[in-house]
């Protein structure tokens, strides 16, 4: 007499295989955070010091950009360090017409010559601020894959799948000693953050946010930059949920 074998449920059968294709991509969502700072000078900020945070205005989400230096301007300023920080919009006001998009700096070197010319220096000394960080770079999204599809029936609706992208958020940090007309040095930031949204019913989000990351990481590093002297230097890679 044969044995009797159970019915196969292919629904089943493509569930597990479905989790089993999801674990390692569920594993690897996350955050992975490299910074790398340079300081060419003893300078440190002093007591009624300010800094201002500034970016690229010719960018192509400027509002993107915008959020992404409140966040390091608030940062600092909330850091409990005593870092005095000036509005960047109101520097900026003060600053007119130099940093208008027609006329702001495309890059480090374009605001090294602005910062050059002395009715520009002279008008920056008048606004009280000591260290100018300029940051350059953006969030892209590198890589993306993976699928979701949904259908609806006489027994219900619901999606079956799997999607996964990738962002990439790059930033460079040039602090400019306005006092001592020079580059006081750079922090580099490159925050990656892969995100997966599996769908089993219903899709489940599983989001990383780099470019919150990488706020994060700069502003702990311009901490240590405005407040030590030059010599120290990067840690080793974060990894950070």
């Amino acid at each position: 007499m044969q044995p009797h074998c159970p019915p196969t449920d292919h629904g089943t059968t493509r569930l597990v295989l479905l989790i089993g294709l999801m674990a390692p991509l569920l594993a690897a969502c996350g955050i992975t955070s490299r910074m790398e700072p340079y300081k060419s000078t003893n300078a440190v900020i002093q007591k009624g010091d300010e800094v201002v945070v500034l970016a690229r205005k010719q960018h192509s989400d400027h509002q993107a950009e915008r959020n992404f230096v409140s966040c390091i301007s608030d940062s600092l300023r909330n850091s409990g360090k005593g870092i005095k920080v000036r509005n960047s919009q109101q520097f900026e006001d003060r600053m007119y017409p130099w940093f208008e998009p027609s006329l702001a700096p495309l890059n480090t070197d374009d605001l090294g010559k602005l910062l050059d010319k002395p009715d520009v220096m002279k008008q920056l000394r008048k606004t009280g601020v000591r260290f100018l960080v300029w940051l350059d770079g953006q969030t892209d999204r590198v890589a993306s894959g993976g699928g979701i599809t949904c259908a609806a029936g006489i027994g219900g609706a619901g999606c079956l799948g799997l999607a996964w992208w990738e962002d990439d958020a790059r930033y460079d940090a040039t602090v400019w000693d306005v006092k001592h007309l020079t580059t006081a040095g750079t922090i580099h930031a490159d925050v990656k953050g892969r995100s997966v949204m599996p769908a089993i019913v219903i899709p489940l989000p599983f989001i990383s946010h780099p470019q919150h990351a990488a706020c994060r990481g700069l502003t702990h590093q311009l901490e240590e930059f405005l407040t030590t002297p030059r010599g120290y230097g990067p840690g080793p890679n974060q990894h950070l949920g």
